[in-house]
């Protein structure tokens, strides 16, 4: 979407309650890692916080020592939990209602579809229903160095003293949420605007954007004379641009497709 729809988008959501989840889990991969602990918080910007619901959960699995250091959650803690099948039952109607909102929520919202899964119930929520406030924090705060739950909440001050436990991060990503909502719904357009044009966004998505492919989209950029920033990403590298630049290129495209929808032949000898 572009700035104008994503602002109407986001002020449209933050008019609904909210879903808020966090998991904790044994690895990266949902297909192949479990679930060691779960947390859902229901809260709105009119009523604050109603109810927060929170487990550990036993997944029947190794959990890496690697883990263990990251989360502090051992295996002694999950030996007497319950395990996923024992446990999400009662937090399916926690879970269908509302707008399912998470930091980074691919990661929670695959984990939580790769478990229902696994008992044999489709866990899907409309993507009109899900905020994902990393995505959010890109666009509300640009100028930031990272937009890690650790570091927002460090930012913003939030009076959260745990990170990587489910119940605390849920908790933050609900105060994240609520910030930049209230932000959202306050500012004048103009502000909002300007503020999302300073986004960072990687090729992949300028390409989205454009509607082309990664190295068509690279091309078209350079021909309208903005370049990208290229910034190594672990083993390998990408092209950064900013949000009000491929949307400018997004405009000039659209204005050059339509004059030449208008008039094909009067633009055909101009190129001449």
């Amino acid at each position: 979407m572009l700035s104008p729809q994503l602002l109407q988008h986001y002020r449209q959501l933050s008019q609904q309650p909210l879903t808020v989840v966090d998991v904790e889990t044994t690895g990266g991969l949902a297909f192949k890692h479990r679930m060691t602990e779960l947390s859902v918080l229901h809260a709105s910007l009119k009523e604050g916080v109603q109810r927060q619901q929170s487990t550990l959960l036993n997944p029947e699995a190794l959990i890496p020592a690697k883990i263990v250091r990251i989360t502090g959650i051992t295996p002694e803690m999950v030996a007497t939990a319950p395990t996923a099948a024992e446990a999400l039952t009662d937090f399916l109607p926690l879970l269908q209602t509302g707008v399912l909102t998470a930091h980074n929520l691919e990661f929670d919202y695959g984990f939580l579809q790769a478990e229902y899964r696994r008992l044999g119930v489709e866990f899907m929520r409309p993507e009109r229903m899900q905020l994902c406030t990393v995505e959010l924090s890109r666009l509300m705060l640009p100028d930031l160095p990272s937009r890690s739950l650790p570091k927002l909440v460090q930012h913003f001050q939030f009076p959260i003293d745990t990170s990587h436990r489910a119940a605390a991060d849920t908790l933050a990503c609900w105060l994240l949420a609520e910030r930049l909502l209230t932000e959202l719904c306050n500012e004048e357009d103009t502000v909002l605007l300007a503020r999302f044009a300073r986004q960072v966004m990687p090729l992949k998505y300028a390409a989205q954007l454009l509607g082309q492919r990664q190295k068509k989209a690279a091309k078209l950029l350079m021909s309208l004379g903005i370049e990208g920033k290229l910034v190594a990403r672990g083993r390998s590298s990408t092209l950064l641009y900013r949000r009000g630049d491929v949307e400018r290129a997004v405009g000039e495209l659209a204005q050059a497709a339509a004059l030449e929808a208008a008039n094909p032949a009067q633009l055909s000898l101009l190129g001449e």
